[in-house]
């Protein structure tokens, strides 16, 4: 497993889809996931330490899971199957290990309340993952595993995704200190 940090939340400028950008905490490899306007605004309201006057969906899971006598140790994206990441938040309970099956939105929105690390399977880093260059375009064939050339069938699947990437301000990727 590989560590991640959260680099940035962004805004597509066509679509105004969310996507969270995490980065490998060592290196220059990051993974976009597509994430809702619900769960974006609460991943950026504890990264920035905005209050709200009642607890969000993602407070009140960790208040429960603590309440419990659980605390949650990790978060991690643990595979891609057609288009869709799938994660799961790791609970410690009476020296157990507890896997909760999550959408990695969810499970990122509790890692940041949780102060918890985010972990990525080697897998899914090397199929999904992106080497930006300078300009913060993708560097084709790094970063991201590559086989077989893709077919007419997988590049339409793609297509949207190219579209929402190229519609992002990139500017500043990388550039934002790690907390």
């Amino acid at each position: 497993m590989i560590e991640l940090v959260i680099d940035s939340i962004r805004v597509g400028l066509r679509h105004y889809r969310r996507v969270v950008v995490l980065k490998e905490k060592d290196a220059d490899r990051y993974l976009p996931i597509w994430i809702g306007a619900d769960v974006a605004d609460a991943i950026a309201f504890r990264l920035q330490d905005v209050t709200v006057p009642r607890p969000q969906t993602h407070d009140l899971l960790s208040n429960l899971i603590s309440e419990l006598g659980g605390t949650v140790a990790s978060v991690v994206v643990n595979d891609l199957k057609d288009d869709t990441f799938f994660a799961q938040i790791r609970i410690e309970h009476d020296g157990q290990t507890i896997e909760i099956d999550s959408r990695p939105s969810d499970a990122i929105a509790l890692a940041v309340r949780s102060e918890v690390p985010i972990y990525v399977a080697d897998e899914v880093l090397e199929r999904a993952g992106v080497v930006l260059d300078d300009d913060g375009q993708p560097i084709e064939g790094v970063g991201a595993e590559v086989s077989t050339p893709a077919t007419a069938e997988e590049l339409e699947k793609l297509s949207a995704f190219r579209d929402f990437v190229s519609g992002l301000d990139l500017d500043d990727l990388g550039s934002r200190a790690e907390q």
